[in-house]
């Protein structure tokens, strides 16, 4: 099924737990000749986990709903926030796409510290998250509730296995992306399609 890009908002929105690959996710489709990159700095670029653009959660630089506040360019703008997995319903109503990253809880806090833990840079996971311990209830809980929406929405989510079909299912070029498959240990990706007329 083709989804009319006029049908859609200029949003695409992004959520995993941290340590759940989805970074890499975003980063995979980033650089689509229709994504707005405005939101690129150095500040905001951690290579660890391959970070690029602006993230929100909890503490971090931009008001949760403030989704324009990094972007001065045009092109889809690509929304990631941790926190995104406890609202999926509500941002399901407003009628954007949704791409959901999960992976097994032990394994996402593995990656996560693997990946830099503490020591990165940005974004700034202290305020939120506190402590390891904090850290690994909030995974738990962000996979949980990813997984309950996509259980609750499951004629709407489909599973993707690259980034040339999530780019399909979101109707951006492949022009500037090369081709990933996401297929690393147990990382699975979802996309929630509005549905249209």
């Amino acid at each position: 099924m083709s989804i009319n890009r006029n049908s859609l908002s200029k949003y695409v929105l992004i959520t995993g737990a941290p340590g759940s690959r989805w970074s890499w996710v975003a980063k995979s489709i980033y650089w689509s000749n229709d994504v707005d990159r405005s939101d690129y700095s150095e500040d905001r670029t951690y290579n660890g986990p391959g970070h690029q653009g602006a993230y929100w959660d909890p503490g971090m630089e931009f008001d949760p709903l403030d989704w324009d506040g990094p972007f001065s360019g045009e092109g889809v703008r690509i929304i990631k926030s941790h926190t995104f997995a406890h609202h999926l319903n509500y941002l399901k109503a407003q009628g954007h796409p949704i791409v959901m990253v999960v992976r097994n809880d032990y394994e996402c806090m593995k990656w996560w510290l693997e990946a830099g833990g503490w020591d990165i840079t940005y974004p700034n996971y202290k305020p939120y998250y506190k402590d390891d311990a904090t850290m690994f209830r909030r995974i738990q809980d962000q996979n949980l509730d990813t997984h309950k929406f996509m259980w609750d929405n499951k004629d709407t989510v489909v599973e993707v296995f690259d980034n040339y079909h999530l780019a399909n299912l979101l109707e951006l070029s492949h022009s500037g992306v090369n081709l990933h498959r996401y297929n690393s240990g147990d990382t699975k990706v979802y996309v929630y399609r509005p549905k249209t007329n």
